[in-house]
């Protein structure tokens, strides 16, 4: 099974700078104007999973609740230490998150639309 997480956005190459960029993740496609939306695809290739973010002439309102996460897992502490040092270098806020088990096994930060994402240490040896 494939998996795909779909949202919309009100600036597109601000997402992508902030996945890519931030979190090492790759431009895996778009499109554009495909019935009056843009879109790209950001993940890891050979994975079966992705991020899709879309963007059209509507303002998106975001309305996200504190436990709406999107939970990521380096898979050592090379990718672990990338990732945190990238947020330290852009001067990405860490936040305290409302669930306590994920401020003693990960670091939260919001990407460019507010949404909560959690770096997780779990996996890490």
């Amino acid at each position: 099974m494939t998996f795909r997480f779909a949202r919309h956005t009100n600036d597109l190459e601000q997402i992508k700078s902030f996945y890519i960029d931030i979190l090492g993740f790759e431009l895996l496609g778009g499109f554009e104007n495909h019935n009056g939306y843009d879109g790209i695809f950001i993940g890891k290739s050979n994975e079966n999973w992705h991020l899709e973010f879309t963007k059209s002439d509507e303002i998106v309102h975001f309305d996200f609740n504190e436990d709406d996460n999107l939970v990521f897992y380096p898979n050592n502490k090379m990718e672990f230490d990338f990732i945190m040092n990238k947020i330290q270098s852009k001067k990405i806020e860490l936040i305290k998150a409302k669930n306590p088990y994920w401020n003693e096994n990960g670091k939260m930060i919001l990407d460019p639309d507010g949404y909560r994402i959690i770096i997780s240490d779990l996996k890490i040896e």
